[in-house]
């Protein structure tokens, strides 16, 4: 009996030091998550209210002149602002890991999405690109939430099958067969910058996956020779996308949107004219509200201004990469770096439009351009990014 007592007393002494180390463990983890996560929260709560700001100043004069109100787009905003939030708090809460039974389902509605976005009479086709489903101010694109089903599948099916990243049959083919099968149905309505984000998240997810270098690139090279010929095979596409090189050959049809948002840029300078004191919105820069919201920016606020939003991207990539690397398992890595990737190359790719370093492609300024579909969308992404550094160790692995 003594004996018994002993082995006991003993176990218990033994077993004291790896139970207090294991609640250590998840107290270091619960408490080295937040600061990660605070920060994170920071950016896309700052964000956010300077794209609210900056959607009211850009779209006032095209909303008083068409609408009849001054606020019209402002309360728009704000209404997405307020489901957005939601969305995020949603996705917050959410345990990223329960997305993995999601995978399938969300790959195949996005897809019925896709198709059916492209039935006439269904469609909304708005300046040649039938890109919402919906009606008034209610309609959506499917395109937008197709970026987060093909990250969830894509991570999910990685993240399982991991062990045979060399074979590139179960692990590459899938993932590019479903990526292929999006960006053709994007490419129809079409929306070539969804398309070049939608790639952007795809091939990342699968280089931090491990796949072969030489296979992915190869994909890669096919896949950038399809684009550049689906973007010149139209002589009104080619000529809009290389308007960026020559905008002067000809300043009133297609070189018009960049000349002016050069214009506004460059009428910024080191503060800007001042909030709402814009020229470019009044009438002189098309969709001064959604595409081009940065131009404006410049404009009121100046290269300080500007560089302020460009420093919020940034460290939103810096924090969303750290936070993959902190990610508890490599389901949560492939998200939280898919997802940064998502909003950085997006803001990316849209500033580097309104400069014309880039052709324009109809992306949105993520949080910040006027739009309901882009916001629920990055806001759905942004919650699943907070939960993945909310519930990370605290060491990389």
């Amino acid at each position: 009996m003594n004996t018994r007592t002993r082995a006991r007393e003993t176990s218990r002494v033994a077993g004291a030091p790896r139970v207090a180390g294991a609640r250590g463990s998840v107290q270091s983890s619960r408490g080295a998550a937040p600061s990660n996560y605070v920060l994170l929260l920071a950016v896309i709560v700052l964000l956010n209210l300077i794209g609210l700001v900056m959607v009211l100043s850009a779209s006032s004069v095209t909303a008083l002149q068409h609408e009849g109100s001054s606020y019209y787009y402002f309360e728009r905003q704000l209404l997405w602002l307020f489901l957005g939030s939601m969305t995020l708090v949603v996705t917050m809460r959410f345990d990223y890991r329960r997305w993995r039974k999601l995978a399938v389902p969300l790959v195949a509605v996005s897809a019925v999405l896709l198709v059916v976005v492209l039935v006439p009479g269904i469609g909304q086709n708005v300046n040649g690109s039938s890109r919402w489903i919906g009606v008034g101010m209610f309609g959506i694109q499917p395109s937008e939430f197709a970026k987060l089903a093909m990250l969830v599948f894509a991570a999910d099916l990685l993240a399982r099958r991991r062990a045979w990243m060399a074979d590139t049959r179960v692990t590459l083919r899938p993932v590019m067969v479903a990526f292929a099968v999006f960006a053709a149905l994007i490419m129809l309505q079409p929306t070539l910058g969804t398309t070049i984000v939608l790639a952007a998240i795809t091939f990342t997810v699968l280089f931090i996956a491990g796949t072969p270098l030489a296979p992915l690139a190869g994909w890669g090279a096919a896949g950038c020779c399809l684009a550049g010929m689906a973007s010149m095979g139209e002589s009104y596409r080619r000529a809009r996308i290389l308007a960026f090189l020559h905008p002067w050959s000809d300043p009133l049809n297609t070189g018009y949107q960049p000349i002016q948002s050069l214009v506004s840029v460059a009428s910024g300078g080191w503060f800007g004219v001042g909030l709402g004191a814009s020229k470019a919105k009044w009438g002189f820069l098309p969709y001064a509200h959604t595409d081009f919201i940065f131009a404006i920016i410049s404009e009121e606020l100046g290269l300080v201004g500007a560089m302020l939003v460009v420093a919020l991207f940034v460290a939103l990539g810096f924090l969303g990469v750290r936070t993959g690397l902190r990610a508890a398992d490599p389901f949560g890595r492939m998200l939280a770096i898919g997802v940064t990737t998502w909003l950085c190359v997006q803001a990316f790719v849209n500033i580097g439009a309104v400069i014309t370093v880039l052709p324009i492609t109809g992306v949105p300024l993520p949080f910040i351009s006027f739009g309901g579909s882009s916001l629920l969308a990055t806001m759905a992404a942004a919650g699943i990014l907070l939960n993945v550094a909310r519930t990370a160790p605290r060491s990389p692995r």
